[in-house]
C-alpha cells in the first residue's frame, strides 16, 4: 500500500513536471525565474506542496504553478534579502518569525498596530511577508507554520482587508501546505 501511494506521488510528480515544461515552460518562459523551473525539476517535495494543495490533479496544480511562478518573479522573491527590504520596516517589528506553537510550529507574527495602509508602503510590506515566508519555506521544507495576528492595541486605521487577502492569497497559491489546518 505504502509503495503503491509511492509510485502514485512519484507518476503525479513526473507528470507535473513533463506538462509544465511543455504546456507552460515554452509559452511563457519569459514570465517564470529560470530558477523556480530549475527547482521544480529538482525538488519533488515542492512539486508534491503545490499537488497536495490541489488534492493530487495535476491539470489544477499546473495552474497554481502558473501563477505561483509568476508571482514569484514579479516579486523576485529569489533574490529577496534584508538588505532589499527597507532596514526601518524589519526594525519595526511588525511581521516576523519567532517562538514555537504548542505541535512545534514555528510563529509567523504580524503585528497588526504596526501597520497603517498606505499605498507608498504596501509594496515593501507584501515583500517582507515573502521575504520571511521564501526564507521559512527554504529551511523548513514544507514544515507547516502558525499565523499569529497580534490585535493588542489596534485601532481601525490599521485594518486593512486588502493587506490580509494579500497573505490569505499567499498560503493558498504561493506557499501551499505551510498553513496549519
Amino acid at each position: 500500500m505504502a509503495e503503491n501511494n509511492a509510485q502514485n506521488k512519484a507518476k503525479l510528480i513526473s507528470e507535473t513536471r513533463r506538462r509544465f515544461e511543455a504546456e507552460y515552460v515554452t509559452e511563457k518562459s519569459e514570465k517564470y525565474d529560470s530558477r523556480d523551473v530549475e527547482r521544480l525539476q529538482q525538488d519533488g517535495n515542492w512539486v508534491e506542496s503545490y499537488l497536495y494543495w490541489r488534492h493530487n490533479v495535476v491539470d489544477e496544480t499546473l495552474k497554481m504553478l502558473d501563477e505561483s511562478f509568476q508571482w514569484r518573479k514579479e516579486f523576485s522573491v529569489n533574490d529577496l534579502s534584508e538588505s532589499s527590504i527597507p532596514r526601518w520596516l524589519l526594525e519595526l517589528g511588525g511581521i516576523y518569525l519567532h517562538g514555537y506553537d504548542k505541535e512545534g510550529n514555528k510563529l509567523f507574527w504580524i503585528r497588526v498596530k504596526y501597520h497603517i495602509k498606505d499605498q507608498k508602503t504596501i509594496m515593501d510590506k507584501k515583500k517582507l511577508i515573502a521575504f520571511w515566508l521564501e526564507r521559512y519555506a527554504k529551511r523548513e521544507n514544507g514544515k507547516p507554520i502558525t499565523v499569529m495576528f497580534d490585535m493588542s492595541e489596534t485601532g481601525l486605521n490599521s485594518i486593512d482587508m486588502d493587506f490580509v487577502r494579500f497573505i490569505i492569497n499567499c498560503f493558498k497559491v504561493y506557499y501551499p501546505k505551510y498553513l496549519c489546518k
